[in-house]
């Protein structure tokens, strides 16, 4: 018999690691070439792991909620020699590991900087928290583990980390500490944990109003012209092309012409390096059925015609809302819209996807009086109206360059042709 290391595969350019949400089998569990063994989240895309051999599952190196770099072993397949056979057919370089009778090296040998703790097994993850945060065999010795066969899990250690470090704070300090007040809940109220999502938007939120300075700035346009250009073509485009065709279409287009005029708009910042792009990938936020919001990206939208905007910007959609989006597709956006104007919303201020430096926001649409100005004198009418609102990082972005940005959008517009063709 031999076993085989399931690795964490490359998953998209870009991803070092992700995050373990759920084991699809249990140890024991007989396993076939093609299934799936584990699902994994890198960001906001989940994807699953198939495993290439037939074997049993002998070891799981990872707890749900652990964090995995792009190459760790992911857990230990027991297999055959004839799947070895075909392993190393088809697979040359592929990681085996010998029965312990053959070879010492297997996953559950003790380490040698472990021996003397009574832990037998410490996964990757472990080890490398025992490392950083130099954690003695004596006080490994303390730790109690609560995963498998009293295995030391990752919370086992930031459990005893954070009481030390809270005791020794106790000592060194006044006894007198100020807390955050505790929240209370009556036996009325409905408690729940945050679901990994929630968290994962929690702390990119978190991180993004920490790191840039947040201005916004807003504008009105009248969309009257390509409010009806859509009307017009409506019917024939669903029949012709067999989805809807949505103001969000044009706006990104419009949106990507304005970008290639204002660069910085669409870049990023390093310290005091100011990255600009050079391709323009449009991230279009997407609410999903479950009330969470994805933001597939639109490469090159620049580069596309206003057609292959519509079904580009769809085909992402719609992957997006059957939760078929690959890592691929959230990654290397440059800037960012989102249409809350289909909730209704006048406008909002959003706050920035790091790392873009800037991120717009459409509101509803509106029929409103207006003053129309022509040659024969003005006079008021009833128009459609939009607002917009652009968030832009301050630290790089002054209110010249967001203010003339936006003038620009406005314009274009109220200049679309109604007559253009998609």
């Amino acid at each position: 018999m031999t076993k085989y290391n399931l690795t964490l595969p490359k998953m998209g350019e870009s991803v070092e690691e992700a995050t373990i949400v759920n084991w699809l089998k249990d140890v024991g569990d007989k396993i076939k070439a093609d299934d799936f063994i584990v699902e994994v989240a890198t960001d906001k895309v989940d994807s699953e792991v198939p495993c290439d051999i037939e074997g049993v599952l002998i070891e799981k190196c990872f707890e749900i909620n652990d964090i995995v770099k792009v190459g760790e072993t992911l857990c230990v397949i027991e297999t055959s020699q004839k799947s070895h056979e075909k392993i190393i057919q088809a697979i040359p370089n592929i990681e085996l590991l010998e029965n312990v009778e053959n070879n010492k090296e297997t996953v559950e040998v003790k380490d040698n900087q472990y021996e003397s703790s009574k832990h037998s097994f410490l996964s990757p993850l472990v080890r490398s928290i025992i490392e950083k945060e130099g954690i003695s065999d004596n006080d490994l010795d303390k730790i109690k583990g609560s995963g498998k066969q009293g295995r030391l899990t990752k919370k086992d250690l930031l459990d005893f980390l954070g009481k030390n470090k809270n005791d020794e704070f106790l000592i060194k300090n006044s006894p007198v500490i100020e807390s955050k007040p505790k929240l209370t809940s009556n036996e009325s109220d409905t408690v729940r944990e945050l679901t990994r999502f929630e968290k994962m938007t929690y702390d990119h939120m978190m991180s993004s109003k920490n790191t840039s300075v947040h201005a916004q700035m807003f504008i009105e346009a009248d969309i009257t012209n390509l409010f009806e250009w859509r009307e017009n073509l409506k019917d024939k485009f669903l029949k012709d092309e067999k989805f809807k065709l949505t103001i969000t279409y044009p706006l990104i287009k419009i949106l990507s012409l304005a970008l290639r005029e204002f660069p910085t708009l669409n870049a990023s910042l390093d310290d005091n390096k100011l990255i600009l792009k050079k391709d323009i990938n449009i991230g279009v936020a997407t609410a999903l059925g479950d009330g969470n919001l994805i933001v597939p990206v639109l490469k090159n939208a620049d580069q596309l015609s206003l057609l292959g905007i519509c079904k580009s910007a769809n085909n992402l959609i719609i992957k997006a809302r059957d939760n078929e989006l690959s890592p691929d597709d959230v990654l290397n956006g440059t800037f960012t819209m989102t249409n809350i104007g289909v909730f209704e919303s006048l406008t909002g201020t959003a706050i920035l996807n790091q790392p873009q430096l800037g991120i717009i926001a459409f509101g509803s649409i509106r029929k409103m009086p207006r003053v129309i100005e022509t040659d024969k004198g003005d006079f008021v009418g009833i128009r459609k109206v939009i607002m917009i609102s652009l968030s832009f990082d301050h630290r790089i972005i002054n209110g010249a360059t967001g203010g003339l940005f936006l003038k620009r959008i406005k314009n274009l517009i109220e200049e679309w042709d109604i007559n253009h063709e998609v």
